[in-house]
């Protein structure tokens, strides 16, 4: 039997695509202000999660929370930490601040979102340029040398045993906290759905991006697919299916902790101008906060039908 929800459509095809038009040509108005100087991306806004100054001392960080609600957050590239024997990995400041070395404003809002729900999570506290935990270990792009027009200076040449070093030092002990934070939500009961929370750039190689957020998923949807449903009953959104991204990347994050323990996933992009300052921050988790209760009951209600009808052989 399959288990998994279609993922249903929250628009029409012709309202989606007069929305996605409007919502267009509204970011094309506003990009002046908004960039500079690369193209399709947010301008620095200086606040904590933005800051290169240490205080993320580990490659995660731990959010205590109820290992019985049912669901597992967690945040792979929170922030732009980079430990200071690799000098910045010889990028200015200024390159520190963009989304190549982070996701902007996803660490707010996984704190406070874990926090209101009273859920655990887990971030990853250092810089993407240093190693991305969300790429499988056989990723070129593991370890980027270039990032959407920036040459990382301090990985150009590295060497195998630099590889391994970051891995073990940095990659592993993240990758080890996902897992045991998942499996300790397993142990306590029910099975954990798992939240992903990252965020993109509103334009993209001079393409505006519609969507004020996307849910990405692969193969089970059984909590994406209403997640979506959710966050897409509010007209004023609009809420990308596999946008801007194709979910389930192999060896990624959510492949290795989810996908392949048979664990139901959703990773959201939220657009990273509507979470660039705290009001945005706690406007997305208002939003969140108020729909993911909700959601994860609609998941709990299709696990046991499942459950019954797989008793009585349907």
């Amino acid at each position: 039997m399959d288990t998994c929800l279609p993922l249903r459509k929250a628009h029409g095809r012709r309202e989606r695509g007069e929305r996605e038009r409007w919502q267009r040509r509204k970011l094309l108005s506003i990009v002046p202000a908004m960039f500079e100087p690369h193209a399709g991306e947010m301008a620095a806004r200086p606040h904590r999660e933005a800051s290169n100054d240490g205080s993320c001392r580990e490659s995660f960080e731990v959010v205590e929370g109820d290992a019985h609600a049912g669901l597992v957050i967690v945040c792979d590239h929170a922030c732009n930490t980079i430990p200071a024997e690799y000098d910045n990995l010889g990028l200015p400041q200024g390159e520190l601040e963009r989304h190549i070395a982070y996701d902007i404003g996803v660490e707010g809002v996984t704190r406070a979102l874990a926090g209101r729900l009273g859920v655990p999570a887990v971030l990853g506290t250092i810089s993407r340029l240093v190693i991305d935990p969300n790429r499988g270990l056989d990723d070129p792009t593991l370890i980027m040398r270039l990032s959407d027009g920036a040459v990382v200076p301090g990985n150009a040449d590295i060497d195998e045993d630099e590889r391994q070093r970051r891995i073990a030092r940095f990659y592993r002990p993240y990758d080890e906290a996902v897992g045991a934070l998942i499996a300790r939500s397993r142990a306590a009961g029910p099975e954990p759905a798992i939240l992903s929370v990252h965020s993109f750039t509103p334009v993209w190689k001079g393409v505006p991006r519609p969507w004020h957020a996307g849910i990405l998923w692969k193969k089970d949807a059984r909590f994406a697919a209403p997640l979506l449903a959710a966050l897409a009953a509010d007209p004023q959104l609009v809420v990308g299916d596999n946008e801007p991204y194709s979910g389930g990347l192999d060896g990624d994050t959510m492949h290795r902790h989810a996908t392949t323990k048979g664990l139901t996933d959703a990773l959201i992009e939220i657009r990273q101008d509507l979470i660039a300052d705290a009001a945005g921050i706690d406007e997305w988790v208002e939003r969140l906060a108020g729909v993911l209760p909700g959601v994860l009951d609609d998941f709990r209600a299709h696990r046991s039908r499942a459950a019954e009808n797989a008793f009585n052989g349907g």
